[in-house]
């Protein structure tokens, strides 16, 4: 296995009074199939975060899963130092030098959608263990004010609102040319509860387009970047 930058759990970074770092992000989401479930987790926790908090400008990474039956759904929220991480060269070197294991995993990611850019808005304290993820167009992203009365309600940590850079995101790579089709988003917004219940109350104060309720999440491992 190629060896990356030490890494390790940072009690400031991740602790229960942080917030997102940085004023960057990447969001990522794939579903696998349940065979292929635990080689892709081993990928991810034991090879790919490691690289990517290895590039400059990547600060900590932390991966959830949907609670949906029967779909093995996974998000990836990267927290950046800016967006110009997404464009920088020593991301892009990765991007165009995907290890063996990468090249073996990115063709059975199913439903992929990556996006990343500025973080806008952020209010609370902490991170909550259950979240909900929402996905907007340009003309349907809420004001920032919605993350001040997401967190005034009861049990919701934190919440942020989240703008990607469409020319950065679509850079196209040798890694991107392994994916079939790449989903998108102009928009993400981030609420982070300590319960499921919590979180679906929270919903209600946002005007979401879809017909669904959205999938809430569940975090399954964290690491931070250490520098």
């Amino acid at each position: 296995m190629k060896a990356f930058p030490a890494l390790s759990w940072s009690n400031h970074q991740l602790g229960s009074s942080s917030r997102m770092q940085g004023n960057g992000f990447l969001a990522i989401w794939s579903d696998v199939s349940a065979a292929q479930e635990t080689d892709y987790l081993h990928w991810l926790t034991r090879e790919h975060t490691q690289e990517r908090l290895g590039v400059q400008g990547f600060l900590a990474v932390r991966v959830f899963k949907a609670q949906l039956d029967g779909v093995h759904r996974f998000l990836i929220v990267y927290e950046l130092e800016d967006a110009t991480a997404l464009a920088g060269q020593p991301y892009l070197d990765r991007l165009n030098a995907p290890t063996p294991w990468s090249q073996r995993i990115m063709p059975i990611l199913q439903n992929f959608a990556r996006g990343g850019g500025r973080r806008v808005a952020s209010a609370g304290h902490g991170r909550g263990g259950v979240v909900a993820a929402l996905r907007f167009a340009a003309d349907e992203l809420p004001a920032a004010g919605v993350v001040e009365r997401l967190v005034g309600h009861d049990r919701i940590a934190a919440a942020h609102l989240l703008e990607t850079d469409r020319a950065r995101t679509g850079i196209k790579t040798s890694e991107k040319g392994l994916r079939a089709n790449d989903g998108a988003f102009d928009g993400l917004l981030l609420i982070e509860g300590l319960d499921q219940a919590a979180v679906r109350a929270a919903l209600g104060a946002v005007p979401w387009p879809a017909a669904d309720a959205p999938p809430l999440y569940t975090m399954v491992f964290a690491l931070a970047a250490s520098r």
